[in-house]
């Protein structure tokens, strides 16, 4: 069976690490499993796409403690708590932090199912937007710093003329840059260039009006 993705269990309960394996790899997940947080960080090798199944309390490294420090190894991979005996504080920060889930123990093989299919979603299209934002930005690096300005004001819905008269030049020069944007992009309307932008940042003109 193809794999779905790849969840990692961080648990000290050796019975929670055997069931959920068990449970996850039947149905096609890849299963990567550790004791403690601080026996995964040795070395945090986190496939993609892929969930952390994380235990709340653990000797060494807290789940919180590791939610923290995830924000700089994977910060695109969902989060999912377990824990037997949590405090409500402990809850609301790991939810704060970006927990998809929390799931206190003992909890149902079904519930656990649901919230991984749920977090594996949102990894699948962190994926796809990360391969995406990349390819964009490669498409922003042949652009030109002329070529760059213009697109900054085309995002933003400036027409040629609004843009000639905000930095001196000619509109037909404008029309020529606008063209090469749209080429060098692979964007066919103006709107479809948008999209391809949005969440990424495009610096604004330094030059002079003249």
């Amino acid at each position: 069976m193809r794999p779905h993705g790849h969840v990692i269990v961080i648990d000290d309960d050796a019975s929670v690490r055997r069931s959920l394996s068990t449970m996850l790899e039947r149905v096609g997940y890849e299963v990567s499993l550790y004791d403690c947080a601080d026996t995964f960080l040795e070395n945090p090798v986190v496939p993609k796409p892929a969930v952390i199944v994380l235990d709340m309390r653990m000797p060494g490294t807290t789940g919180i403690g590791l939610q923290s420090q995830l924000k700089t190894l994977a910060q695109s991979v969902p989060v999912v708590f377990v824990s037997g005996d949590s405090r409500p504080e402990e809850i609301i920060e790991a939810m704060k932090q970006g927990a998809v889930d929390f799931l206190l123990k003992p909890f149902t093989a079904q519930s656990m199912m649901d919230v991984i299919q749920r977090a594996m979603n949102m990894s699948h299209q962190a994926v796809v937007d990360e391969d995406k934002n990349l390819k964009v930005s490669e498409r922003l690096q042949r652009l030109t710093p002329r070529e760059m300005e213009v697109c900054h004001w085309m995002v933003r819905g400036y027409s040629n003329q609004q843009i000639a008269t905000i930095d001196g030049g000619a509109s037909a020069t404008i029309k020529l840059h606008r063209a090469r944007v749209m080429d060098k992009m692979g964007a066919s309307t103006l709107p479809e260039l948008i999209d391809m932008l949005i969440g990424l940042d495009i610096p604004a003109p330094q030059r002079q009006a003249s």
